[in-house]
């Protein structure tokens, strides 16, 4: 079985376990796909450079960057440049055979491009135009398998591919999903948080596992805030093919190893088996 992990840019996630366990999966034998993101960074040089970073709340309550054409430009130097160049050369000196490629290297990220978003301002819908980001439609799972096939361990990131041929944004965590749905493997999310909480101020209350629709709702009804997309994204990555979904703490040892035994939250594809309604635009 395939491991898709998702590597959060949240300033408090610490990468060195989850490199490490990447490590000890493929010294094992197993095939992984790192997935990461980098809002952090992109914001930071952004205000070194006298810009301001602006995010957007759609109607559905989610909070997403907007990305004008000057956003876009420090998007592509940020995350396919430095953050991927560093997270490949930390998985060579720990022996992983790494790869890095953005969603436009071969058209592995592929869909259409959204310049214009539904927002929210002042309690009142607008639409926003200008926007650079796009929703992944399609995934070049071939790509992937051959690199995997022959050894390497591929590190995605964003930008993706439109239609039109441009690099756009998109979400880094339903990238990973979109990823993990299209190689049917299982997904672990790596964040700053343990899982879940059904009280978002309370870690006592991280929930284990929602393996059925009933379930799932108690996972919907507690996510806020950045959680929202997680949630989101693991709707998609069971939808698409997944076998499994973990939102797990990147900062324990053995964030990876530990999800895959069950730390954190994990959401099974009957969670969804009497799901109908899926999608709210979330990337921003």
């Amino acid at each position: 079985m395939t491991v898709v992990v998702k590597i959060g840019g949240a300033r408090a996630v610490e990468p060195e376990g989850a490199l490490a366990d990447v490590a000890h999966l493929t010294a094992n034998g197993e095939d992984v796909v790192v997935v990461h993101g980098g809002s952090t960074a992109v914001d930071e040089t952004l205000e070194e450079l006298g810009e301001e970073p602006e995010y957007v709340e759609t109607p559905g309550g989610v909070v997403g960057r907007f990305t004008d054409e000057r956003t876009m430009e420090v998007f592509e130097m940020v995350m396919p440049g430095k953050l991927n160049t560093d997270l490949v050369a930390s998985l060579q000196s720990e022996g992983v055979d790494a790869v890095g490629l953005s969603g436009v290297d071969g058209k592995l990220l592929t869909g259409p491009r959204k310049s214009a978003v539904r927002v929210v301002e002042d309690g009142t819908k607008k639409i926003k135009r200008g926007d650079h980001s796009g929703t992944i439609e399609d995934v070049n799972a071939d790509l992937l398998e051959t690199l995997l096939a022959s050894g390497y361990t591929p590190v995605v990131t964003v930008p993706m591919l439109s239609k039109e041929g441009t690099p756009v944004n998109a979400d880094a965590d339903r990238a990973a999903a979109a990823v993990a749905g299209a190689l049917e493997a299982d997904l672990v999310v790596l964040t700053d948080v343990a899982g879940i909480y059904e009280d978002p101020d309370d870690e006592s209350t991280v929930i284990d596992e929602a393996a059925t629709p009933a379930a799932f709702e108690r996972v919907e009804d507690a996510a806020e805030g950045f959680m929202t997309k997680k949630v989101m994204a693991a709707t998609e990555a069971l939808e698409g093919g997944a076998a499994s979904v973990t939102v797990a703490d990147a900062n324990l040892n053995d964030p990876i190893v530990g999800a895959l035994d069950g730390q954190g939250t994990t959401i099974t594809p009957g969670a969804l088996a009497d799901d109908g309604d899926a999608d709210e635009e979330g990337d921003a």
